[in-house]
């Protein structure tokens, strides 16, 4: 059998670092990562960081013509065993919960028929906000499963629930849904 495969989403946000430790955790399990690393993400980690641990391209633009010929978002969806949003943006989230599909990121958690796992990460008041709540909650009957926020300090100096799940839980979730 082959080594199960997760297909990463790397949202914008500080937290987006933890999404390379998370890629090294995951391969020490046996599990391959294939990354899509949104326009926010890139803003904290780059593409070739994520390629060097990941072994993979990274996949960023929805109209590229080479990856729409050579695979596609519809087919990138599917070509793993489950899709991994680390950081799950506010952003993002909202785009899931109303089906919006403007970029590669958002129009393959749509079209997706693998189960998804969003580790949010962004500002305790963005967090409690009640637009992000309902996300959340839609998110939850649509079948979505998460792990985390952690509550601690944030790099904008406040504290609360909105810090990124720790690698090692994150994985700990991924091997739960994969080898569940």
């Amino acid at each position: 059998m082959s080594e199960p495969r997760i297909l990463l989403i790397v949202g914008g946000g500080i937290a987006a670092y933890k999404s390379l430790e998370l890629i090294r955790e995951l391969k020490k399990r046996g599990i391959a990562s294939r990354c899509i690393l949104t326009r926010s993400g890139a803003e904290f980690v780059t593409p070739l960081s994520l390629s060097a641990l990941s072994g993979d391209k990274i996949y960023s633009e929805l109209f590229d013509l080479t990856d729409e010929a050579e695979m596609g978002h519809i087919e990138l969806s599917r070509s793993a065993d489950i899709v991994v949003v680390a950081p799950a943006t506010a952003d993002l989230m909202a785009k899931a919960a109303n089906g919006l599909a403007g970029d590669l990121a958002s129009t393959t958690l749509l079209a997706t028929d693998k189960p998804v796992l969003m580790a949010p990460a962004m500002n305790v008041r963005m967090w409690d906000h009640p637009a992000t709540q309902r996300n959340l909650t839609t998110l939850k009957g649509d079948g979505v499963h998460f792990v985390g926020p952690d509550e601690g300090e944030m790099a904008c100096g406040e504290f609360g629930p909105g810090r990124m799940a720790e690698p090692v839980a994150i994985a700990d979730a991924i091997e739960g849904l994969i080898r569940g």
